[in-house]
């Protein structure tokens, strides 16, 4: 690592704690975190300290200059003269660790083995659901795209869960804001119903495909106990009359009624493919009442929806905390406790839903995040279903699960949420949903989904840390990464790998030591997919790793079989990595923006391919593998079509020149010292602004 010293003296900043986690109060961010070297695709717009010496240290480093940069890295001449002359000693101490590494015993192949003629077992999609604070951007036209996008990213059904339902407002986006004003009253105190706004977003998020999981809450204004003020004092608040109890409980019903049976008259299949939930996490600031008041309105809201839509699927509580004493309250009340409405015992529960956030950190001079913590507080919400008969086989939903709490928090203000931007997101979500499933088969409960609660900022500068999919209409890894899962369909086959870690062991240890190289598999008729990840939680520049796939075979395929092979990482389907290479503009030009678009989807690491089956029936394929990186690996019929879809996604090379071969490098590779020369040539002849150094060994 090159260790710089000239990172910004700032105080450090503070995140006031409002959804970033249960237990905690406040999360120190360090401004002096360093920069992992010989990669620049990792933190690299990490801190929100002083302009000029954050410019300088990223100068010293050689990813700066005085031209085209974003506005927060323009430099006066005289601090880039000095600080690109400190980039090229810096750089050049990185080549002999480069070198080094280089020279250091290669790492040892991870063996997977996917065995295509057994019987396999149903595929479970948990994955498939997707969430936002804003509901206002729903139809602004940055949302209505990406909403299309994600419905075509899967192969099953979508779901879209949002805030702000039902409060009272014009419709005006606004960060961790909205409103559909769909309940004043008149002079009178009787109700007015207004559809309008839920109209248009529901409209639009099935317009595309996809279906609501509708969120009720929040409380109009002329219904709170605390209507004025009714907005919250700041983006990073939970103190508005919106999350307060009903000042009368038959009126909310009255108003869960029409609003339910309105959509079910407009819309088809309600009843079964739409879910609901009440409110989000009021354990903690987004209630304003005790744990009775929302059990009252737990029962009136169930009472008033199955009125209108008798087989609607409805549940809660939507806790932040799994762990805590409110879930297990919840589901105590929904068993054996007295019925607000009916005065019977219990209240009809069809679902369960509880939150979940992992944990980010600098960590010395590194982010780490922290898949065991999620994973245990995912074990924490089944372990508490479990322990009531009644719910052990009701269908958990956890509807907001991500690797940190805040994603309207940009990376300026959190610096460890860097990681945003980066293939690391995306190999973690994909391996905390194949844990989850196996949590779902150890605790003994039935999981419906996961949810990602990140979407898009309109407005927002590119690439500025905030958690979405995409920034400015261009797609993120992490959307690359669900583009690759959401192709897995069919039937899950058995895969063994060598890299795999038990669940047990990230539960208790994370993934702190070797890195986890695991994958799922499946079967859609003669199509095998073998999906392959390489996560760990440091992001750190390490060697790539030798992978070594062999898959059992049907003998159907004949001699021989098509292989194609998808790849994000962060030199393919990444177009983070690409903007830090046009200098971070702020205002891309049109030929930047189209560069951007042609690198954000994932991409053929190389060619398809004819392999011939061994007289065994399988097919061996090798790659390296980067960690984070992300491989679809598609195996069919040698006269089958491709599932690449190569005419669209053609093979793409290095930054520095090497062409993938079927290990996922070239000559240039190989010579870590000539890549880092390179590098060092380029940051002295270029005065355009970020330079790119290539990892040595991805």
């Amino acid at each position: 690592m090159i260790q710089l010293r000239s990172l910004c003296r700032s105080k450090p900043h503070f995140l006031r704690r409002t959804e970033i986690g249960f237990g905690g109060c406040c999360s120190q961010a360090r401004s002096d975190a360093l920069f992992p070297s010989a990669s620049l695709t990792y933190l690299t717009y990490v801190t929100s300290g002083k302009r000029r010496s954050l410019a300088v240290a990223l100068a010293e480093k050689g990813q700066v200059s005085d031209g085209d940069t974003h506005p927060l890295m323009r430099l006066p001449k005289r601090h880039l003269r000095k600080a690109q002359y400190a980039s090229h000693s810096a750089i050049l101490s990185g080549v002999l660790a480069l070198v080094s590494s280089a020279r250091a015993q290669a790492p040892a192949t991870v063996n997977i083995s996917v065995d295509a003629t057994a019987a396999g077992t149903p595929l479970e999609r948990v994955w498939t659901f997707h969430g936002y604070d804003e509901i206002n951007y729903t139809t602004v036209p940055e949302g209505k795209v990406l909403l299309g996008d994600i419905a075509a990213a899967h192969t099953a059904p979508v779901h879209v869960r949002n805030h702000f339902l039902l409060n009272t407002g014009d419709g005006t986006p606004a960060m961790k804001w909205g409103s559909t004003n769909v309940y004043t009253e008149d002079a009178s105190g009787n109700p007015v119903y207004s559809w309008s706004l839920t109209d248009g977003i529901m409209d639009t998020i099935t317009g595309v495909g996809a279906f609501p999981f509708v969120e009720i809450g929040f409380m109009p204004q002329a219904l709170s106990t605390h209507p004025t003020p009714y907005g919250n004092s700041s983006t990073t608040s939970l103190d508005g009359g919106c999350f307060y109890p009903p000042t009368d409980y038959t009126k909310w019903a009255g108003l869960i009624r029409e609003w339910a049976t309105h959509a079910n008259g407009r819309y088809p299949n309600v009843a079964a493919s739409w879910l609901w939930e009440l409110w989000n996490e009021p354990d903690i600031g987004y209630w304003n009442g005790t744990f009775a008041d929302y059990a009252k309105l737990y029962d009136y809201t169930e009472s008033a929806l199955h009125a209108a839509i008798p087989d609607a699927a409805f549940g809660g509580p939507a806790v932040a905390g799994a762990g805590g004493s409110f879930l297990t309250q919840f589901l105590q009340h929904c068993a054996t406790g007295t019925n607000a409405v009916t005065g019977a015992v219990g209240t009809r529960l069809d679902l369960v839903t509880f939150h979940a956030k992992g944990s980010v950190a600098i960590t010395g001079d590194h982010v780490e995040m922290d898949l065991g913590n999620q994973l245990r507080l995912h074990r924490a919400g089944f372990t508490a279903v479990a322990a009531f008969s009644q719910f052990k086989r009701t269908p958990i939903y956890i509807t907001e699960a991500d690797p940190d709490g805040c994603a309207a928090c940009p990376a300026s203000a959190t610096p460890a949420d860097a990681y945003r931007n980066t293939a690391a997101y995306g190999a973690y979500e994909i391996s905390m949903m194949k844990h989850t499933i196996e949590l779902e088969s150890q605790v003994g409960v039935k999981l419906g989904g996961v949810l990602t609660w990140a979407f898009a900022f309109p407005g927002t500068p590119y690439f500025a840390g905030y958690r979405v999919l995409a920034s400015n209409g261009i797609s993120l890894p992490v959307f690359g990464a669900f583009k690759l899962l959401g192709r897995l369909s069919g039937t899950r086959l058995p895969l063994t790998s060598s890299g795999a870690h038990a669940l047990s062991d990230i539960i208790t240890n994370g993934v702190r030591d070797q890195p986890e190289v695991d994958g799922m598999a499946t079967l859609e008729g003669a199509a095998i997919q073998v999906l392959v990840w390489n996560y760990h939680d440091d992001i750190l520049t390490v060697p790539s790793l030798p992978v070594h796939l062999t898959l059992a075979i049907p003998a159907s395929f004949g001699s021989s079989a098509r292989v194609s092979h998808l790849r994000v990482d962060d030199t393919h389907g990444d177009a983070y990595t690409v903007w830090v290479s046009q200098g971070m503009p702020a205002n891309p030009s049109a030929a930047r923006v189209t560069a951007l678009q042609q690198a954000m989807d994932p991409s053929l690491l190389v060619p398809d391919g004819t392999f011939a089956v061994a007289a065994d029936g399988t097919v061996s394929v090798d790659f390296d593998l980067p960690r984070f990186g992300i491989s679809l690996v598609t195996i069919q019929p040698a006269g089958a079509a491709s599932d690449s879809g190569s005419t669209t996604l053609p093979a793409r090379t290095g930054t520095s020149g090497c062409t993938c071969s079927a290990h996922g490098r070239g000559k240039g590779a190989d010579n870590p010292l000539g890549m880092a020369m390179l590098a060092l040539a380029a940051s002295a002849r270029r005065r355009g602004a970020l330079v790119l150094v290539r990892r040595p060994f991805a």
